[in-house]
């Protein structure tokens, strides 16, 4: 008797769901619309990464937000970018909101890729989204971070994909009063465990990284597989091919999430 019936291990190349592949849309105009959030002052590179990644993986349209005071950084070949209010930070300020609300309305997923800066602002305009959306959303590197007054409402909503480190994880179940403690010792069965009950008290999805694994969990379902190149999920790369499969399988997020890391 399989003593984790909740848990699949999946391997490079052999994914376990080879129709979400088979059935991907070959036309552009029947993939998609993303949607990427982020950038700052301090830099884009992981918007742009993430811009890149997404046209070339096939996502239909894809359309950016970023402060205004990027604009005489972004290169040419960056298209449809849409540059928002920046505060004294240089990241995304509150008078960003309308530019915001209207990505997301016209996103069928939206991606908050990272390198926001830590203003307030900026975490109070991404609250204002990821608190009540309802389309297919995926947070990750330190957009997780800043929206950590905002937990309770993001793990509490099923439209809600977390790409994020184990340290975050671990500071994500202290936040909320998860009663269970992450350890960087803990076997991978304990932490598949810990996944399986926590996606069945809270319905968002969770992908994490340890001990060389890469975990996707949803709905008490987890799957695991082998990574030996954790520097794509700290760049944004994971998260981007996450968001594209969910875009074409917006229905079963396990199943999506895990084929884009086959």
């Amino acid at each position: 008797m399989n003593q984790y019936p909740y848990w699949q291990r999946q391997a490079a190349g052999q994914p376990l769901f080879p129709d979400i592949e088979w059935n991907k849309p070959e036309r552009r105009d029947q993939a998609g619309r993303l949607g990427i959030v982020g950038g700052s002052s301090l830099g884009f590179a992981s918007v742009a990464e993430s811009w890149r990644t997404a046209s070339e993986l096939g996502a239909g349209e894809v359309r950016t937000l970023l402060p205004d005071v990027l604009k005489k950084t972004v290169p040419p070949a960056m298209t449809d970018v849409v540059f928002g209010a920046s505060n004294h930070a240089g990241g995304l300020g509150g008078d960003a909101k309308h530019d915001l609300d209207a990505l997301a309305h016209w996103s069928d997923c939206l991606l908050f890729i990272g390198d926001a800066g830590k203003n307030s602002q900026t975490a109070i305009l991404y609250e204002t989204v990821v608190s009540k959306t309802e389309t297919p959303c995926i947070i990750t590197r330190d957009a997780v971070d800043l929206l950590q007054n905002s937990y309770p409402a993001v793990v509490n909503n099923p439209h809600i994909t977390l790409v994020l480190s184990f340290a975050q994880l671990q500071r994500l179940f202290k936040n909320i009063y998860y009663p269970k403690m992450l350890t960087f010792s803990m076997q991978l069965a304990q932490l598949v465990e810990t996944l399986h009950k926590f996606t069945l008290s809270y319905p968002l999805s969770i992908m994490t990284f340890h001990a060389n694994q890469l975990i996707v969990a949803h709905s008490g379902d987890v799957i695991t597989q082998h990574w030996d190149d954790p520097m794509r999920i700290w760049r944004g790369t994971t998260a981007t091919r996450a968001a594209c499969y969910l875009l074409w399988t917006p229905q079963a997020p396990l199943k999506a999430l895990a084929s884009s890391i086959a």
